[in-house]
């Protein structure tokens, strides 16, 4: 039986953090503030993976107040929730991914994501999507204030 997610994350952006986006460090003058490293569009990824196997959230499996998640590097615990789902019986087929984020601009990045992420999914890259918009101005995203990431996934039985 296929099973469908949906994920989503959202961090403020804060001075003296740094940006980091499906495994990719990106030079901009803020970063996401959280209790990894922020990660936000991994942590839609690892959401929309544990709500299609009805198992919770991310903060059910590291929560914020333990300390070996601090500054933990999100795709490593998206490896971990890759393998709960293998331990499930199910694999990744696909990621369809948005990120908003207002500034920087992240069309040159894309790719360098998609091949980490899919890397750590076990899947081809191009069984990953990533794309990114802009707040236009709007809402948190869009003043600059923060970094927001939605994610569907696609799980199928691993064969036999």
């Amino acid at each position: 039986m296929f099973r469908i997610g949906i994920g989503n994350d959202t961090h403020r952006l804060v001075a003296d953090r740094p940006l980091v986006l499906g495994g990719l460090r990106i030079e901009f003058d803020r970063g996401a503030e959280g209790h990894s490293d922020g990660d936000a569009l991994t942590h839609a990824i690892a959401d929309a993976i544990l709500g299609a196997m009805a198992q919770g959230d991310l903060g059910l499996h590291f929560p914020d107040n333990d300390s070996q998640w601090k500054n933990a590097d999100s795709l490593q615990l998206l490896a971990r929730v890759v393998w709960l789902a293998h331990e499930r019986a199910f694999q990744v087929v696909n990621v369809d991914a948005t990120i908003m984020l207002e500034r920087p601009k992240l069309r040159e990045h894309i790719d360098a994501m998609r091949d980490n992420l899919a890397r750590t999914l076990n899947v081809d890259a191009s069984c990953v999507s990533v794309k990114a918009k802009t707040g236009e101005g709007l809402d948190a995203v869009g003043r600059g204030e923060a970094v927001s990431a939605q994610a569907v996934v696609l799980l199928e039985p691993k064969p036999n």
